[in-house]
């Protein structure tokens, strides 16, 4: 019996489903990436290895290097969901505690040895760094309104958008920093992951803080 639209097949996939294999998509290529490199990789390959076709992963990214996108953007909308609820007054220092880093490595997915071998590739493979800026960049404005709001402030407000350009090149610096130093000495390092990237982040800020003298 045909439906009274004509129209037959599954019916549309919702957004939370779509927002899962874009996530999906995402880890799949990480691990490819990192066990590979990006240039071995191909979408069939990422394909195969969520289930769905190569013209599945092409509809959802545009290239290879752009399935990590959900993955770098997580963790700062993670950051700026937090920056709306906190309270004036506290130093953003503060803003960084473990919890705030468990969330962080929840977030971007694959755990964090692959995790930070993915932030180590985007030293040597344009395709990523060129996302990976990309996604810090249009997270500036998120973090400024975030910011503002915080303040009481005016969404045009300079202050701001300073604050905001210096917390999002403060968080860059320190992701990327963990990324490369924990690929040296993880092993000898005595913290827990979590408090590691507490600890970055939040020294990170501090030097942001301290401004240019």
């Amino acid at each position: 019996m045909t439906a009274p639209s004509g129209r037959t097949g599954r019916p549309p996939l919702t957004e939370a489903r779509k927002a899962e294999i874009r996530l999906e998509i995402a880890r799949a290529a990480v691990e490819l990436f990192v066990a590979q490199g990006v240039a071995a990789t191909t979408g069939e390959q990422i394909g195969q290895a969520v289930g769905v076709s190569a013209r599945t992963v092409w509809r959802y990214f545009p290239s290879k290097e752009s399935c990590v996108r959900p993955l770098f953007s997580a963790g700062i909308d993670v950051i700026a969901a937090r920056l709306r609820e906190w309270r004036p007054g506290r130093p953003l220092a503060e803003l960084f505690d473990r919890d705030l880093a468990t969330a962080l490595l929840a977030a971007t997915g694959p755990g964090g040895a692959t995790g930070s071998a993915l932030v180590r590739l985007t030293r040597t493979e344009p395709g990523l760094r060129a996302i990976w800026l990309q996604t810090y960049d249009e997270a500036e404005p998120a973090f400024a309104h975030a910011l503002a709001d915080r303040a009481g402030l005016p969404a045009d407000d300079l202050r701001p958008m300073i604050q905001a350009a210096m917390l999002n090149a403060a968080l860059r610096a320190a992701v990327e920093r963990f990324a490369w130093h924990r690929s040296e000495s993880a092993a000898d390092v005595a913290m827990t992951e979590e408090a590691e990237v507490a600890e970055t982040l939040r020294s990170a800020l501090a030097v942001a803080a301290e401004g240019v003298s």
